[in-house]
């Protein structure tokens, strides 16, 4: 059975879906005003794994990931660039999917966008109103924090302690300094929507709980995202959909990965250390990338750093190896999973960093097997690697991707002779003999007193 550590709770619990053999998941995706940097990447590897995982289990699994695409930040990045809203959102929306696709995630079953669900916003704030925990003024329409009793469960802190840690507008026309904004004034030259309240647009809270009840509908099974999300966005989402609804259960599962830190630091806009993911695609395959997010549990902290890529990428390279050498052995696609100790470790909670070495282990054991005994060990390892969006391209594949296909750089000649020879130091003749390969086809002649083109 999956155990899933619920946030809302403090436990790791056995999962239940509300319906049998039907999943609905939710995940707060990007607000598409520039491109996602690998932080923004570590919910959508984690999450996808988990629907993977999921697809085993039930034949029916919902999984939404949203699109913001109105926001105070798409305003001002299409007035730096003199563009419209419109093009700023198509253009990084696009330019996520496909950086998200070279990490192998799978598609989402929804990619709901926020302004394709105003009306749908509009109706939650008029339900809240009525139900006497929001409230009209100055154009602006507020949720009343204090109207609602267990607020601060998720972050399991008192309304005085989350004010006290979080950047709050305090405004004139608020109740209470918490009380946040679920409908604002537009001027003219801003985005915005007919409402009973006057033209305007929607705060960010209330637009993942209108597009939840949209497309899944009043109370999913799991809500994710990353834990810089837990307050003040999933509190809020939680005191929105629940107050709108008479108090009936919003989420039965939170859950929440860590930070990731960049070279033993906390990734922050302060520090400039954001690694973006498209810049990092750059130097290293997806899978590369991929591998690296999901070495450690996702509710540990993530040390991203250059030496944590280049391990990724020997091991892969190692595991590769090891395919390419059994590449001649057919595979089951229909063989038994269930008790093999890289589905029980993705089962715990998503335990990634013991499937792992559970996929070392079992690579071992297919080199050294022989007959049907291999057959089954090899397709054992591809299908629960598959689980972990891994090992699913060809060994020829990998191997020419890693090395690349442009014309080589004197610097990137002299770092393929490097790992020429600390493959060949391994004794790992066959990368050796297929970087030999690569600088002989972009005609790079090997001599005893260097290399010459």
């Amino acid at each position: 059975m999956l155990k899933i550590y619920n946030s809302y709770t403090g436990k790791k619990e056995d999962f239940v879906p509300l319906e049998p053999d039907t999943v609905k998941m939710y995940v707060c995706g990007p607000t598409v005003y520039n491109r996602v940097h690998i932080g923004n990447a570590r919910p959508v590897v984690v999450f996808d794994t988990l629907y993977r995982l999921l697809q085993t289990l039930y034949s029916n699994v919902i999984y939404a990931r949203n699109i913001t695409d109105i926001d105070d930040k798409i305003m001002i990045a299409a007035k730096e660039n003199n563009e419209s809203i419109a093009d700023v959102t198509e253009r990084y929306t696009t330019a996520y999917f496909e950086d998200m696709a070279e990490l192998n995630n799978l598609e989402p079953t929804l990619n709901p966008r926020a302004t394709e669900t105003i009306g749908e916003m509009v109706s939650m704030i008029k339900a809240l109103i009525d139900n006497g925990h929001a409230y009209a003024t100055e154009g602006h329409v507020l949720f009343d924090v204090q109207s609602m009793d267990d607020y601060g469960k998720l972050a399991k802190r008192s309304l005085d302690d989350m004010l006290a840690g979080a950047r709050v507008e305090v405004a004139p026309y608020k109740k209470y300094a918490g009380d946040f904004v679920l409908w604002k004034p537009s001027s003219d030259d801003e985005p915005g929507w007919d409402s009973p309240w006057g033209r305007g647009r929607p705060g960010w809270h209330l637009e993942c709980s209108a597009m939840i009840e949209k497309h899944l509908g009043e109370t999913i099974d799991i809500h994710g995202g990353g834990v810089d999300l837990q307050f003040p966005h999933h509190e809020n989402e939680i005191a929105q959909s629940t107050c709108a609804h008479g108090g009936k259960q919003f989420v039965r599962y939170w859950m929440h990965n860590a930070y990731i830190n960049i070279d033993g630091e906390k990734m922050s806009k302060s520090l400039g250390n954001f690694k973006m993911v498209n810049d990092l695609l750059q130097h290293y395959p997806g899978e590369v990338l991929r591998f690296a997010i999901l070495s450690a549990h996702y509710r540990s902290e993530l040390n991203f750093s250059v030496d944590a890529l280049d391990q990724a990428t020997k091991t892969l390279d190692n595991l590769y190896s090891v395919l390419r050498d059994v590449g001649s052995v057919k595979t089951n696609s229909s063989v038994d999973i269930s008790d093999s100790a890289i589905y029980q470790a993705l089962l715990d909670d998503l335990n990634t960093p013991v499937a792992m070495r559970e996929i070392h282990a079992l690579a071992k054991e297919v080199k050294s097997a022989e007959g049907e005994k291999q057959i089954e060990l090899k397709s054992i390892l591809l299908k629960t690697a598959e689980l972990m969006g891994l090992l699913q391209q060809s060994p020829d594949d990998w191997f020419h991707v890693e090395l690349g296909e442009d014309d080589l750089s004197d610097h990137q000649v002299e770092e393929l002779i490097a790992a020429m020879n600390s493959a060949r130091a391994e004794k790992n003749y066959s990368k050796a003999d297929d970087i030999r390969a690569l600088l002989m086809d972009k005609g790079i002649k090997l001599t005893r007193e260097g290399w010459q083109r």
